[in-house]
C-alpha cells in the first residue's frame, strides 16, 4: 500500500475537493502502527455531506472518515467533552494537518490542543460516589464468584471500571478499548501495570491481588462505598 500520508491527501482531494481543512490521525503516524491500522481522517466542509461518518477502503487502506462543518465540529467536541472522552479533540490535537485552505485547520488544531491539555470536567461528588459504589459492588461479586466463566466477565468489567476511576479521579481523559489502556499507561504506568498483571492472575483463578489493587484505586477516590450509599 502507498504511504499513509500520501494516500490520505489523495483521498481528501478526490472525495472532498472543497474541503476547508483535513487531518490525518491515529496509529499510522506512530510507532504503534500495525498491519490492520486504518486512516482516521477528519474533514471540514461548509455543508453536506457534513456532518457524517463513513468507513471505506481506499487504495487498499481501511479508512474512517469524520466529516464536519465548523459548527458540527464544536457540537461534537462539546458533546464528547461532557462524556469525558473525546476522540475528535484527540485526533485534531495530535493529528497531521493535511489541508488548510483558509486557516480553519490551524485554528481548530490550536483549540483542540488547548482543550485537550485542560482535561475533561472534574467528577462531581455524586459522580465519584456512584463510581465508588459500582466498583465496590462488583468487587463483592468477584470475591464470592465460583464460576470461572462469570469470573472472566467480572474481571474484564472491573478492570475497565477501575481504570476509568483512576483516570477520572486524576482529572484525565477516558478512552475505549486499547485507548483506555493507553490513557492510563501514559498518566499512571504503575497503576496500569499493577491492574493489568493482577487482572491476568484473577482470570487464571487467583483474584486476591486484583482485589487488592482495585481497592487501592478505590482508596484514592475516597475508599469503597456500599453501606450508606444513596442515589436520590
Amino acid at each position: 500500500m502507498d504511504d499513509p500520508v500520501f494516500t490520505a491527501r489523495n483521498l481528501v482531494q478526490d472525495r472532498f475537493p472543497a474541503a476547508r481543512a483535513a487531518f490525518l490521525a491515529g496509529s499510522v503516524l506512530t510507532h504503534r502502527r500495525t498491519p490492520t491500522s486504518d486512516l482516521d481522517i477528519v474533514v471540514l466542509l461548509d455543508g453536506p455531506p457534513a456532518p457524517s461518518r463513513e468507513s471505506l477502503v481506499y487504495r487498499g487502506w481501511p479508512v474512517e472518515l469524520f466529516v464536519h462543518t465548523e459548527a458540527a465540529w464544536r457540537h461534537f467536541a462539546d458533546r464528547e467533552t461532557a462524556k469525558r472522552r473525546s476522540p475528535l479533540l484527540a485526533m485534531c490535537a495530535d493529528g497531521m494537518l493535511l489541508a488548510d485552505t483558509d486557516g480553519l485547520g490551524a485554528l481548530l488544531q490550536d483549540e483542540a490542543r488547548k482543550r485537550w491539555a485542560a482535561g475533561p470536567p472534574l467528577l462531581t461528588d455524586r459522580e465519584r460516589d456512584d463510581e465508588r459504589y459500582a466498583l465496590t459492588d462488583l468487587l463483592d461479586d468477584l470475591r464470592g464468584c465460583t464460576d470461572p466463566t462469570e469470573r472472566l466477565y467480572l474481571v474484564a468489567h472491573i478492570l475497565q471500571r477501575a481504570s476509568e476511576l483512576a483516570l477520572l479521579n486524576g482529572g484525565h481523559w477516558l478512552g475505549r478499548g486499547k485507548w483506555l489502556s493507553r490513557r492510563l499507561a501514559a498518566v499512571d504506568p504503575e497503576v496500569h501495570c499493577a491492574l493489568s498483571e493482577a487482572a491476568a492472575q484473577a482470570i487464571a483463578g487467583d483474584a486476591d491481588a486484583f482485589a487488592t489493587v482495585v481497592t487501592q484505586v478505590l482508596d484514592l477516590a475516597g475508599g469503597p462505598l456500599w453501606d450508606g450509599y444513596a442515589n436520590r
